[in-house]
């Protein structure tokens, strides 16, 4: 079973930063692949990052590419989501997910099993 916690949320001026971390109680941190998505008012929940289980690769959606970084440190078994540059359109509930490793495509939300419960980001102009 795995059991994922988003921290890290708030309130951020445009052009701020943030570190988001997700953090997991169960023992196989290092099997999964893990994802960060987000959730915006009236917006179907969208892609944002995704990482394998070494940290070895990493995906990004096009918006992000440049501002945000997602990382993992399985000794601690928690993932990271870093973001500069925050912009008003970054606002959002942002969810930490986790993927069997099998499961190729890190940007649809039904390949992934786990997800933590949200924490809320907001960027003001």
């Amino acid at each position: 079973q795995v059991t994922l916690v988003e921290s890290g949320g708030g309130v951020v001026q445009a052009g701020g930063s943030l570190r988001l971390s997700c953090a997991d109680s169960g023992r196989t941190f290092s099997n999964y692949d893990m994802g960060w998505f987000r959730q915006a008012p009236g917006k179907e929940r969208e892609f944002v990052a995704g990482i394998s289980r070494s940290g070895g690769s990493t995906y990004y959606t096009d918006s992000v590419k440049g501002r945000f970084t997602i990382s993992r440190d399985n000794a601690k078994n928690t993932v990271y989501l870093e973001m500069n540059s925050l912009k008003p359109e970054d606002t959002g509930v942002y969810y930490c997910a986790a993927k069997q490793y099998w499961r190729g495509n890190y940007d649809r939300l039904n390949e992934y099993a786990y997800w933590g419960q949200g924490t809320q980001v907001t960027v003001s102009s």
